[in-house]
């Protein structure tokens, strides 16, 4: 109270009156109707023109740029009005809110500079596992009107090769319009009762022939569980556990194994895909559910794949309200895990 304007005016104003009025009275001949008046006077002129230079010149002024700029933070940052810290002095709040400001802003900023690193990654990696695809098909096409079209064998396996970078184009694009629908929200998930175990044989029966090729074994455990009901969508869940089995084949040891572990905790299903493979190093693992990126790069598209399975994944188990994990060790294997909502209450053998 003592800092708004007109206190601040009439302490200023008596001091000046107090002092104006001590040294007169030093001065022979002045009497007191004289000092009465001297005081009335300077100390109406000093209130009255101090109070005008303040209030109108400081206080107003200020307070006006505060109450633009918290417009603007509120408007910007969405913060309710009764959360922003009330004090008299316009000078502190405006330090206040500029300071406030400027480091939302700096934060904003940073972010955005991270969105375009992560733009132009995104368009290196997609413009390059989009042209090689594109450029394979074309290639064989080419040499096919070039003449080769007229022997059958050659041309029989041209077209082979052209229709595999096709089908890798479109599983490409797939891949990228799935992962687009779920980060906005455009794909929402049906969720039911879903027996996981079920899903899990009818991967393993769908892989089987990929984890044959390189004499690995599909391992679910508890063996003898029949049924384990969650709450999950199907389809999605089959999607998520599609892509953590394939990348245990594909990055798994010759004659090793990829285990699917299910397990009770609390009144949740913890689900681990494990395998004994290459791993995943540690300065590699921050990144590993980026779109299109890729821990060992020249191997990942040796073998195949988009470089989007693991971000699918990870938007969907979000769009599930759970996160996935991930350990992994050079050499060693990875594993990945998360939880999904038990809907009944035990494993049934």
């Amino acid at each position: 109270m003592l800092l708004s304007p007109r206190w601040i005016s009439f302490l200023i104003a008596v001091l000046i009156t107090a002092i104006t009025v001590a040294f007169l009275s030093f001065v022979s001949g002045v009497t007191g109707p004289m000092l009465f008046v001297t005081g009335a006077s300077a100390f109406i002129s000093s209130f009255l023109l101090i109070f005008y230079i303040i209030d109108l010149l400081v206080f107003q002024e200020v307070n006006s740029i505060y109450l633009s700029l918290r417009k603007l933070k509120i408007k910007d940052f969405d913060i309710p009005r009764k959360s922003l810290i009330k004090s008299v002095n316009p000078l502190k709040k405006l330090n206040r809110e500029i300071s406030n400001y400027v480091s939302k802003k700096e934060e904003e900023i940073d972010t955005l500079r991270r969105m375009e690193i992560f733009r132009r990654e995104f368009i290196a990696d997609v413009s390059h596992d989009l042209k090689t695809p594109i450029f394979a098909a074309q290639g064989f096409i080419h040499t096919l009107l070039d003449g080769a079209i007229e022997d059958p064998e050659v041309s029989h396996k041209f077209l082979n090769k052209a229709a595999r970078s096709l089908d890798g184009l479109e599983m490409l694009v797939k891949d990228i319009l799935i992962l687009t629908q779920v980060e906005s929200g455009d794909i929402r998930m049906q969720i039911e009762k879903v027996n996981i175990v079920e899903v899990i044989r009818e991967i393993f029966d769908q892989l089987e022939d990929k984890a044959a090729k390189r004499e690995i074994t599909l391992v679910l455990k508890p063996k003898a569980v029949k049924s384990v009901k969650v709450r999950a969508d199907r389809i999605r869940i089959t999607q998520v556990l599609s892509n953590l089995i394939t990348n245990g084949i594909i990055y798994g040891k010759n004659g090793g194994r990829v285990t699917v572990e299910l397990s009770q905790e609390n009144k949740l299903v913890s689900i681990r895909v494990s395998d004994n493979g290459i791993g995943i190093a540690p300065e590699h693992l921050p990144r590993i559910f980026e779109r299109f990126y890729r821990a060992d790069k020249s191997r990942s598209r040796a073998v195949g794949g988009t470089g989007l399975g693991l971000a699918i994944v990870k938007h969907i188990l979000n769009a599930h309200d759970t996160r996935i994990d991930v350990i992994s060790k050079p050499d060693h294997g990875t594993t990945f895990s998360f939880t999904l909502p038990q809907a009944a209450e035990d494993f049934s053998s």
